[in-house]
Order: structure tokens, then C-alpha cells, then sequence
């Protein structure tokens, strides 16, 4: 059932914004150097790596320097990435991923190999499911990159203290998990965005 309708949503999701993912891509590859998409490894379902889309919003190599984004005044951001990062139009592309079957519209967010390498056994059953676009950890850590802005070290702040929150929210939401509470998240997510 959540399979089916994360390939009928995402195709829906394709072919109404496609004019929007048009010109945001016309906006990425004319604003600055490097191309449109941005493509991460990710670690998904069952600990398996896969590549997570973004519209681009740094400088090409810009992750070289560190993985971790802190607040929208990173210098490595551009002008277009501040919006877009603000706005989380840079996190449309994911809409492939779900189609593809790596992601699901609902789902504990996607972490880089080098965080998951520190999850405990315990943490490390959020891999049990589908990566999501969206979760209860992503709209109570709406505004994290600003909150590692304010850090003294913005790593140790999200190793010790944001990414634990993260995943006891995602453990949680495991052991609550339906169609019903996953839409409440998806129509949670849109209300925030629009707001």
C-alpha cells in the first residue's frame, strides 16, 4: 500500500511541478558555475548506499570542506541555494528518488555513511525502513542548520546532541507507523512549507 502510493504520488508530484522544477533548474545552471543537481550517498533501507538528489545549492566541491551546513550564511551557499535551502525547493529532486524506490514519501531522513558508521545497534534500526522525504525529526529540526550556526563546534553539536534527538523521533515514529500517521506528517510538512 505505501509503496503503490509513493509511485503514484511521486509521478503526480512529477507532472504538476514539472514547470517549477524547470525553472528552478533554468535559475541553479544560469545563477553559478556547476550543474543543476546535486547527488549524495546516502545510506537507505536495509544499509544500503544510494544516491539522494538535490537541486544544487553550493559551489561545485563545496562538501570537500565539510558535509555539514551551518545556517543559510555559509559562505559556500549561493545566492539561489540560500532561497532555495530556506524555501526546501532544493530537496524536489528526492521526488525521483522516491519513484525510484530508494525513498518514501514518509520515512526517518537519510544520513551520510559517516554518521550511520557512528549509530548504536539501536539507532542503527531506522534502517529498517525506507528513508523518507519528510519526517516527525525533520519538522521538529526545521531550522537545524541555524541552530549549528550558533555552535561552537557545529560536528559535535550535531553528533552529540541533534543527531541522538533525530533518531529516538525516528525510533518512535517506527514503532507507530501506519498509512494514517504518515499522512499527518506529509500534510504537516506542507502546512510548515507554506507557512
Amino acid at each position: 500500500m505505501k509503496r503503490l502510493a509513493d509511485i503514484v504520488g511521486s509521478m503526480l508530484a512529477l507532472l504538476i511541478l514539472c514547470p517549477v522544477l524547470l525553472i528552478i533548474s533554468l535559475v541553479v545552471a544560469t545563477s553559478s558555475p556547476g550543474g543543476v543537481f546535486f547527488s549524495q550517498i546516502r545510506v537507505g533501507k536495509g544499509g544500503k548506499n544510494f544516491k539522494l538528489l538535490k537541486f544544487r545549492t553550493m559551489a561545485p566541491d563545496a562538501e570537500q570542506s565539510g558535509q555539514l551546513t551551518v545556517g543559510h550564511r555559509d559562505p559556500r551557499i549561493t545566492k539561489v541555494g540560500v532561497f532555495l535551502r530556506k524555501s526546501k525547493l532544493d530537496e524536489l529532486p528526492q521526488i525521483l528518488n522516491i519513484l525510484a524506490g530508494s525513498m518514501s514519501f514518509v520515512g526517518p531522513r537519510p544520513e551520510v555513511p559517516k554518521y550511520v558508521g557512528m549509530y548504536t545497534s539501536e539507532q542503527r534500526r531506522v534502517l529498517a525502513v525506507r528513508p523518507g522525504l519528510t519526517d516527525v525529526a525533520s519538522l521538529e529540526y526545521y531550522q537545524e542548520s541555524e541552530l549549528l550556526a550558533l555552535a561552537d563546534d557545529p560536528e559535535q553539536t550535531y553528533i552529540r546532541e541533534i543527531m541522538p534527538q533525530k533518531l529516538r523521533l525516528s525510533l518512535a515514529y517506527l514503532e507507530e507507523r501506519r498509512f494514517g500517521s504518515d499522512l499527518v506528517v506529509f500534510l504537516r510538512t506542507l502546512v510548515r512549507l507554506f507557512r
